[in-house]
């Protein structure tokens, strides 16, 4: 057993404590409390400084095998524009350079408090660098069609592809179905997916194009189906918004995770709040390639789980989800500092199903992560959002 102290811990699940200590043995969290608390337990002190342990974050929307196209691909010109050029793109380079740049991605992420990660995959070639690493990791094996006659094939392939990887799965390392987007997965495989009581995840009201090709059927996204020789398929638009649009075909439900939600009206959040739906703000990725973010104030108002995920360095500068908190802080200052931090923390472990991180507090995981300062600060939550904090990864010794 080993005590660390900090000039604050932030249990996040409870009030923060100014000169904290916690208790860690087994890898597990033992006690947490002040100095000189009566019930605190004996052991070796490992004194951090004045900064600020918290626990490690949890990003819970990534794309870590896009990696290799970090600051190549343009954001101008709008998301569908974006949305192509990733597309030309993301081929141009071997397996073994999307590995490269994904173990790169991976090491960054661990060095920075980041402990899990909920990880969007369209090929999981790189699910034993996850398995081999700190990271405890929920991949999604993103599934697109946009041909319904496709769909039963599409899911056998996902299926055999699951079979084939079981090995290589463990306690920290988890595999679920999940569907691309309601504009890009047809109607048929949407509904396979639920049967399967999926999907799992799934990127939802994310742009403008995305919400006029379900309400009219028609504009860029319909123009790019139609350069991408998909444009003869029949559909039906159900006039909709996407996320009332997922609610009548069911699979809507309390382990989704939804990736973005910018594009959502009051009775949007209403649904999402009713289902219990997880939405994960991504407000770095969602300025960068539409100039705006999704309304978190009014989603947590709602009474919407929320938590926040990077997205995929094609469409942003880091995988540090506390860069996200600190551009949700700033966008939106009325926010509390607790709650945003919360949304870093326990509501990524909460969206990903990890119910031993995203807090500090007896029987959760000691995976935790420390802000140093140079003194005390007066304000813990701020001074981690203030964009000069950075996180390293502390554990047991």
């Amino acid at each position: 057993m080993e005590t660390l102290t900090a000039g604050w811990v932030l249990p996040v699940t409870a009030p923060p404590l100014r000169d904290g200590r916690v208790a860690i043995e087994g890898g597990r969290v033992v006690w947490v409390g002040r100095g000189g608390d009566p019930d605190e337990p004996e052991a070796p002190v490992r004194r951090l400084g004045a900064g600020v342990l918290l626990p490690g974050l949890v990003n819970a929307h990534c794309h870590l095998e896009l990696s290799h196209l970090a600051g190549q691909i343009p954001r101008e010109g709008g998301f569908v524009a974006w949305v192509e050029a990733l597309v030309a793109t993301r081929g141009n380079v071997s397996e073994n350079g999307i590995i490269d740049r994904a173990e790169a991605a991976i090491r960054a992420l661990e060095e920075h408090g980041t402990v899990a990660v909920g990880d969007v995959s369209n090929t999981l070639v790189h699910l034993d660098l996850l398995w081999k690493s700190r990271l405890a990791a929920v991949v999604f094996l993103e599934l697109l069609a946009w041909d319904s006659a496709r769909a039963e094939a599409t899911l056998e392939w996902a299926e055999t592809r699951l079979a084939a990887v079981q090995g290589s799965l463990g306690p920290d390392l988890e595999v679920r179905l999940a569907a691309h987007a309601p504009h890009s997965v047809s109607p048929a495989l949407l509904l396979r997916l639920r049967g399967r009581g999926g999907p799992a995840a799934v990127h939802l009201a994310e742009s403008r194009e995305e919400s006029r090709f379900l309400v009219s059927g028609d504009g860029p996204w319909a123009e790019f189906l139609e350069r991408r020789g998909q444009g003869h398929l029949a559909f039906a638009p159900p006039g909709v918004s996407p996320v009332r649009y997922l609610e009548t075909l069911d699979v809507l439900h309390p382990r989704l995770v939804a990736a973005h939600c910018v594009q959502v009206d009051a009775e949007d959040r209403r649904v999402l709040a009713r289902h219990g739906v997880h939405v994960v703000l991504c407000p770095r990725s969602n300025r960068n390639l539409l100039g705006e973010t999704a309304d978190a104030p009014a989603l947590a108002a709602a009474g919407v789980r929320l938590a926040l995920g990077t997205d995929s360095l094609a469409s942003v500068e880091t995988l540090d989800v506390l860069d996200d908190a600190v551009e949700l802080h700033r966008r939106f200052p009325q926010l509390e500092p607790e709650g945003i931090l919360r949304m870093a923390t326990a509501g990524g472990a909460a969206a990903l199903g990890l119910a031993d991180l995203g807090a500090i507090a007896p029987g959760k995981r000691a995976t935790l992560a420390y802000a140093p300062a140079e003194a005390v600060p007066d304000e813990p939550h701020r001074f981690l959002l203030s964009g000069e904090a950075r996180l390293e990864r502390v554990g047991a010794a």
